[in-house]
C-alpha cells in the first residue's frame, strides 16, 4: 500500500454505527490529513436477524453477530480497519486479526426509558375534545410514568423490552415482579415501538449510544432528540444499579495483526487509560466463558 491508496474503514449502516465510524473516520483525517479515508457499509448477521433474541435459551445464535462480515472483510483486505462498538465484539477473535485501538470511553451506564404519563394524558384530553378516533388500536391504552423512574418503582406486571440477558438478569434482581420481552432492532426503531405499543412499559439502553446519536436527558427527564418520539422519559442508573457490560461506551478498533502501516494509525487513535480497563474486562469476560 502507499501514501495513495485508499484506507478503507468498515462499519454496519445502522445509524449508531455511523455515527461512530464517522468518530473514528474525522480523527484518521485530521491525525493523516495527507492520506485517504472512506467508510465502507456492510450488512452483518446480526443485522439481517432483527427477530433473533440473544436472550432465548432454546436457540442457538453465531458469535460475532454484528462483527463477522466486517471481519470477513478485514481478512480478505476489502477493509482495513472495522469500527465496533467494543461490547460487541467478541473476546476471541478470528486468527491474523488484532484489536489494535480503543477510542476514548464514553459514559457506560444504561438508562431506563418509559412514557410519560403526564404526556399521554393531555394526548387524551386533546382527542377527548375534538373527538378524535383512535387512530391506531391500543393507542389509548399505553401506560406512563412520572420523571425519576426507578427500577423497583415499576408496577408489578408491567413489561420491560430487551434482549440482553445481562439487563434482564439485573432488571428482575430490582424488581422480580415485572414481565420481560424480547426486543431488536436499531434504537430509533426501539424508541419508536416503545412509544407506540401499550403491550411494553418500558426499555433499557446504552447511554453512551444515545448520546453518540445526539440524543439528550434534561433534567426534567425527559429524553429529546431530532429523532426521538415525543413523550419519553428517561432515568439514567448508576452501576451500582445496572452494572455495565464489558467494553461498554468503547469503541473498538479492529486491525490485521500483520499491518504495520495499519498499526501505526492506530497508535495515533488509541486512549490507553480506556485499553487498560476494557482489556481487564475482556480479560474477566473470557475468563468467565463469556464471548
Amino acid at each position: 500500500m502507499n501514501a495513495h491508496d485508499t484506507i478503507f474503514i468498515a462499519t454496519r449502516g445502522s445509524a449508531l454505527a455511523l455515527a461512530q465510524a464517522n468518530m473514528i473516520l474525522a480523527q484518521c483525517r485530521a491525525a493523516f490529513p495527507k492520506l485517504a479515508f472512506e467508510l465502507k457499509l456492510i450488512k452483518t448477521t446480526g443485522d439481517k436477524l432483527q427477530t433473533a433474541s440473544l436472550a432465548q435459551e432454546s436457540k442457538t445464535l453465531p458469535k460475532g453477530l454484528f462483527t463477522k462480515e466486517l471481519e470477513v472483510a478485514l481478512v480478505k483486505h476489502r477493509a482495513d480497519l472495522a469500527v465496533h462498538s467494543l461490547k460487541d465484539l467478541p473476546t476471541e477473535l478470528p486468527p491474523g486479526l488484532k484489536l489494535a485501538a480503543v477510542g476514548k470511553r464514553a459514559d457506560v451506564r444504561d438508562v431506563l426509558i418509559y412514557r410519560d404519563a403526564a404526556f399521554l394524558e393531555d394526548l387524551k384530553l386533546k382527542a377527548a375534545n375534538s373527538q378524535l378516533v383512535e387512530w391506531t388500536p391500543g393507542q389509548s391504552q399505553r401506560r406512563g410514568f412520572k420523571p425519576k423512574l426507578a427500577l423497583k418503582d415499576l408496577p408489578a406486571g408491567a413489561t420491560v423490552a430487551t434482549s440482553s440477558t445481562r439487563r434482564r438478569a439485573q432488571v428482575l434482581e430490582h424488581n422480580p415482579s415485572l414481565n420481560m420481552c424480547d426486543f431488536r432492532g436499531n434504537v430509533v426503531t426501539r424508541l419508536q415501538k416503545l412509544m407506540g405499543r401499550s403491550e411494553l412499559d418500558a426499555t433499557v439502553l446504552a447511554l453512551a449510544g444515545l448520546t453518540r446519536l445526539n440524543f439528550r436527558i434534561t433534567s426534567e427527564g425527559k429524553l429529546e432528540g431530532d429523532a426521538v418520539p415525543e413523550g419519553l422519559l428517561a432515568t439514567t442508573l448508576e452501576p451500582e444499579i445496572m452494572l455495565p457490560c464489558a467494553g461498554q461506551g468503547a469503541i473498538g478498533i479492529e486491525t490485521r495483526a500483520d499491518d504495520d502501516r495499519i498499526a501505526a494509525i492506530c497508535e495515533r487513535l488509541n486512549h490507553y487509560n480506556t485499553l487498560q480497563c476494557v482489556t481487564a474486562e475482556r480479560a474477566f469476560l473470557a475468563a468467565r466463558g463469556g464471548g
